[in-house]
């Protein structure tokens, strides 16, 4: 037996990276999800304490009149955005369109600037 001597080069900075634009739109789309995970856990904490008493109806209205209480609102919200229509998008590809090397960076694009498009008009609303 002999060794194999591997000399490709390796290349361990991942800084250096760039990856497409549908690989980040796909990555975004996962690290979405996973901040969605831990912010149901505000959302129900909101619905609870709302759903629970007249008093506590008062004192979530209280509390998400404040500025950081809308921007976290926002943020959620937002997520659910880029989420939402990332999701669509792979369902579309999961039907075998937009798949190809071509079409895919589009969608990706497409993708991206509606969820951009979204969230302006989201914290235009929540303000």
């Amino acid at each position: 037996m002999t060794a194999v001597n591997d000399h490709r080069p390796k290349n361990l900075d991942l800084t250096t990276i760039r990856m497409p634009v549908a690989a980040l739109a796909s990555i975004t789309h996962r690290i979405t999800g996973v901040m969605l995970f831990f912010a149901v856990g505000f959302m129900i904490w909101a619905l609870s304490n709302s759903l629970e008493s007249r008093q506590g109806f008062e004192q979530t209205v209280a509390i998400m009149t404040h500025p950081l209480a809308k921007f976290i609102t926002w943020g959620i919200l937002s997520l659910i955005a880029y989420h939402l229509l990332a999701g669509i998008k792979h369902l579309i590809m999961d039907a075998g369109y937009l798949e190809t090397l071509e079409t895919g960076p589009v969608a990706a694009k497409v993708t991206l600037a509606l969820t951009a498009v979204v969230i302006v008009l989201l914290g235009v609303w929540v303000w």
